[in-house]
């Protein structure tokens, strides 16, 4: 017999897995798929993410880090979604740049790869909606598992999704 706790718990690593589906398959810019996805379901991985998060939180004075550090010990299950810095060959300027190659130059990021990281994000939210999963989308756990290192070296992007199934989504009236 299996009760709620571990019910929802597997249910939102099994949501986590389809959005990690959505976000592969979601549009690309020019085609090119520079997407990576990490999910996280392990208490000590977790812990990791989260004294990151506060330890940014406390050096950088940002304590929303801090807040989202508290919010994510509630979640069984994260989805990091990130994207490798790779110029779309476009010149396009939307970067700041006149040319990919004096972008190549920077460390700066190509507006395509924003944009499919953004795609990529919003596919995998409608999945976790769609399993009515409580979720939200947090720069600051993608901060951390950029300082982590949780990617390969050219992702310079990223973006949380941390999940909880409550009876009152955990991400939302927050102080």
């Amino acid at each position: 017999m299996k009760r709620s706790g571990e019910l929802e718990r597997s249910a939102a690593i099994r949501a986590a897995e389809f959005m990690a589906a959505a976000a592969r398959t979601a549009p690309k810019g020019r085609g090119i798929d520079n997407i990576e996805v990490i999910l996280i379901d392990d208490e000590s991985e977790k812990k990791k993410l989260i004294s990151t998060m506060e330890a940014i939180a406390a050096k950088e004075n940002r304590p929303s880090l801090a807040r989202d550090a508290g919010n994510i010990s509630l979640s069984p299950a994260i989805i990091i979604i990130g994207v490798r810095s790779n110029p779309a060959g476009l010149n396009c300027g939307f970067c700041g740049y006149s040319t990919c190659d004096n972008l190549k130059k920077t460390t700066g990021i190509c507006s395509f790869n924003s944009i499919d990281l953004g795609i990529a994000t919003g596919s995998a939210i409608e999945i976790a909606s769609s399993f009515h999963m409580d979720n939200r989308i947090m720069y600051s756990v993608g901060r951390a598992a950029l300082d982590l290192k949780l990617f390969t070296p050219d992702v310079k992007e990223a973006l949380g999704i941390p999940l909880s199934v409550t009876g009152k989504n955990p991400y939302f009236d927050r102080k």
